[in-house]
């Protein structure tokens, strides 16, 4: 299974990072949550992004572009298959840096991509 990193994990119910989450522990997907506030999503402590996974197959981000630049090096760093960039995350520039570095992009939504069997 896809071991997947939430970035931009919340503990807020209305929030997708945190209906990506449930859905994907429901899918039998292992998850690592990273954001800002302490908290447990789906039964997985919210850690910072200071701990580089290096077991990650897809990143989701939940973060919009304008403080995505303080999370560049660890998603690098992270050596992801694939990063997907959720509507509003969207980010030229880190898509580049992405792309060169060889791993895939995705603009799309997660939770829609779970639905349909795309994931």
């Amino acid at each position: 299974m896809k071991k997947t990193l939430i970035l931009g994990a919340s503990t807020n119910t209305a929030r997708y990072s945190y209906l990506v989450a449930n859905k994907l522990v429901r899918k039998g997907y292992p998850i690592v949550n990273v954001g800002r506030k302490e908290g447990e999503v789906a039964g997985v402590p919210i850690e910072p992004a200071v701990n580089i996974h290096d077991d990650i197959d897809t990143i989701t981000v939940y973060v919009n572009p304008q403080h995505q630049v303080h999370y560049y090096d660890y998603i690098l760093n992270t050596k992801p298959k694939r990063v997907i960039f959720n509507p509003g995350a969207e980010n030229p520039e880190l898509k580049n840096k992405l792309q060169e570095a060889g791993i895939e992009t995705v603009e799309a939504c997660t939770l829609v991509m779970l639905n349909t069997g795309q994931y």
